[in-house]
């Protein structure tokens, strides 16, 4: 028995790590060819590693502006989410009331559904509402989105918080506005900040409903795009990559952080 109980494990612990191979090889590889000395094509392995595509990615004003439009548009996005998914969270936690898990299935709905069908749902609103493609519309089409994500940490939050804090608030001769300022606020305030984080990572590379939703804007990963299909210097386009995947890293290990220390205060 403990012999094929550990055959058992290493295979589980094999099969892990052929899972995570599979998923990071990839990106490994989009690291290693922001250094490769070649321009025209994809050589495995590099013939010579260079760091000047750095420098050259560094001068391109098109990729600037890209970064400076996608970090617009993610900041919007995201405060716009922040508000309307906490509003949203505090309204459909606690209260009782019927279509309330239908109300609720239609705010998850939009992350649900594939972008394609959110991008032309969206662009056939503009159209019929006559709105004409702006830098709006791109941060609405991601709101959509990013709503989900705040919604989803916030009603979990809320779910979980002793309603005797709100009561003893209110007994002890606090308003509704004192409460929630030292009372909800406080208890909520991470689950806030990791929605706002992977908010801001799921609006900053997304890249199917900013096609039907952006006109003659380029975001950074419209710009990737384009360079894929007509490159000018493809190794350029692997170093954006490697920004991509860094400046995305970061707000998604800090919303993983912030939500695992969260588990044993729940607990």
């Amino acid at each position: 028995m403990r012999s094929e109980s550990a055959r058992g494990s290493r295979w589980l612990k094999g099969a892990a790590w052929a899972v995570i191979a599979f998923l990071h090889v990839p990106l490994a590889l989009i690291v290693l060819y922001a250094f490769s000395a070649e321009d025209k094509s994809y050589v495995f392995p590099p013939p010579a590693l260079t760091t000047r595509w750095f420098g050259v990615a560094w001068q391109r004003e098109d990729v600037w502006a890209a970064i400076e439009l996608s970090f617009q548009v993610a900041a919007w996005s995201t405060a716009i989410a922040l508000v309307l998914g906490t509003l949203a969270a505090g309204a459909l936690a606690r209260a009782r009331f019927f279509g309330r898990d239908a109300v609720s299935l239609l705010f998850i709905l939009p992350i649900a559904l594939p972008g394609v069908i959110t991008g032309i749902a969206l662009r056939s609103a503009y159209h019929t509402m006559e709105i004409p493609f702006s830098f709006w519309t791109i941060v609405i089409g991601h709101a959509t989105f990013c709503v989900v994500v705040v919604f989803n940490n916030a009603v979990a939050r809320l779910r979980r918080l002793n309603p005797n804090l709100i009561e003893a608030s209110m007994d002890l001769g606090a308003d509704g506005f004192q409460t929630l300022r030292h009372v909800i606020l406080p208890q909520l305030g991470s689950a806030l900040l990791a929605g706002a984080l992977l908010a801001f990572a799921l609006s900053f590379d997304e890249v199917i409903v900013t096609t039907f939703t952006a006109g003659q804007q380029t975001t950074l990963p419209i710009w990737m795009l384009q360079e894929l299909i007509r490159p000018r210097q493809r190794p350029v386009t692997n170093v954006v990559a490697v920004v991509i995947i860094a400046l995305t890293f970061v707000p998604i290990l800090l919303a993983y952080l912030l939500t695992r220390a969260d588990e044993p205060a729940a607990r």
